[in-house]
């Protein structure tokens, strides 16, 4: 009986072991030493802010995995050995396997700074982050003052959970707008607005330098560029994420930043594949990056490559770009291509339209020429994925887009409605340009 073995037990391992059980009754082996069972990683803060309990961000229960006949094994994984098809755990045992599957995910990002690597300097990516997290900011007592370096969605969940606790936030990002390296520069600063309304010191335009030692390899401090010292006994580190491979150096198994596939999710070395957030796509779609560190990502390339292994040769084809999240009480959806100021093409038009109460707003993209619907950005509005989906599809005029929102529109029925202002200014806005 073939034996398929997936390293990590994220959504991309899980995924591709559930739909290889479905398809098939090959042995499955899926290897983690983070944590016994899958959980959702997109809910780790609600564990640390108590609205959730750990058992309560575990979606499936305990014995569903003996009933479907996956083993679990808790391991870490230092080598892999493509010639012999085994896995070398840290304890040196040796593991077989026919197929396998890499699921690694990903680590946070650091860039050497001096003093990354005392105590009390993480990020929130793993379940050992969170178990940190709890170890090193349990109350505003123990940890009277945070600093995070970086923002995005990482960094603005970190403030958030911290926030709850009532432990003072600095956090410093070296934009000039929240994550406008990402965003146009309309929302990035109402972002900026909002983070700061929830009580956060958000510094613009400010980047670390030094980490400071208390003597006894703690953090004291940070030293920011700028030759400002912050105390702080905590600092969250929000500078992105990258593949977790360094186990994979001497493989075989050819890796650039990630590990690369083709079109079949398939690295370099026969029977080997890779998913999630640690796989590298050798030619991605032209709206696509090569490395998507996203849920659905995951998610979808564990069913691809489970068709794969099940004799159904199957293409990844993530379609159009989508993704969602929230900048604490704001709801934030994206579809399609909304460009920043910084990657903004010559054919890329904007238009935009904020509230006046400074926490909902819209920005729509289109082509400079043909005025083709290219992507939203909606904020504190909520919107349909089959409608957008299929606006981009079809490659609609920006006038459709508009003169029909209400029918995107996903908000319950009680909620306030907007499309009339927004209509009105995006003509307000054609007579003038």
């Amino acid at each position: 009986m073939e034996h398929v073995v997936i390293l990590g037990n994220g959504i991309a391992g899980i995924t591709a072991a559930r739909h290889i059980r479905k398809n098939s009754d090959k042995r499955i082996t899926i290897i983690s030493a983070e944590a016994d069972y899958f959980f959702s990683r997109t809910a780790l803060m609600y564990v640390y802010m108590g609205h959730m309990r750990w058992q309560d961000i575990e979606p499936y229960e305990d014995w569903f995995w003996q009933k479907n006949r996956l083993e679990l094994k808790k391991g870490w994984v230092e080598k892999v050995d493509v010639g012999q098809k085994q896995l070398i755990f840290a304890q040196g045992e040796k593991f077989s396997y026919d197929t396998l599957i890499i699921a690694s995910g990903s680590l946070t990002a650091k860039y050497n700074w001096p003093g990354q690597d005392l105590n009390g300097v993480q990020g929130l990516v793993t379940k050992q982050d969170l178990e940190l997290l709890e170890k090193n900011a349990p109350s505003n007592k123990t940890c009277k003052h945070a600093v995070i370096i970086g923002g995005g969605l990482i960094g603005v969940e970190l403030a958030e959970m911290l926030h709850t606790r009532e432990i003072p936030v600095t956090m410093l990002v070296r934009e000039e707008g929240f994550w406008s390296s990402v965003l146009p520069m309309g929302e990035a600063t109402m972002i900026s607005r909002h983070i700061k309304s929830h009580s956060i010191d958000l510094r613009h335009s400010e980047e670390l330098d030094t980490i400071i030692n208390d003597g006894d390899g703690n953090v004291r401090a940070i030293l920011t560029k700028n030759g400002e010292e912050i105390t702080c006994d905590l600092v969250g580190v929000a500078t992105g994420v990258k593949p977790n491979i360094a186990f994979l150096e001497e493989s075989g198994i050819e890796c650039d930043k990630g590990i690369l596939v083709d079109a079949h999710l398939q690295t370099n070395v026969p029977d080997v594949y890779a998913i999630g957030d640690c796989a590298q796509l050798r030619n991605a779609p032209s709206h696509r990056k090569s490395i998507e560190a996203v849920w659905y990502v995951g998610r979808m390339m564990g069913e691809t490559v489970a068709q794969t292994i099940c004799g159904k040769t199957f293409k990844y084809n993530p379609g159009h770009w989508f993704n969602s999240a929230k900048f604490f009480d704001i709801e934030y959806q994206t579809y399609g291509q909304v460009s920043s100021v910084k990657h903004k093409p010559e054919n890329e038009a904007q238009f935009h339209w904020k509230h006046d109460d400074d926490t909902k707003c819209v920005t729509i993209a289109y082509d400079t020429v043909s005025h083709q619907f290219l992507g939203i950005n909606t904020f504190g509005i909520r919107m349909r994925h089959e409608v957008i989906d299929h606006w981009l599809t079809e490659k609609v005029h920006v006038d459709h887009v508009v003169g029909n929102l209400a029918k995107a529109n996903f908000d319950p029925e009680f909620f306030a409605r907007f499309e009339p202002q927004i209509l009105k200014a995006f003509k307000n806005k054609l007579q003038t340009a």
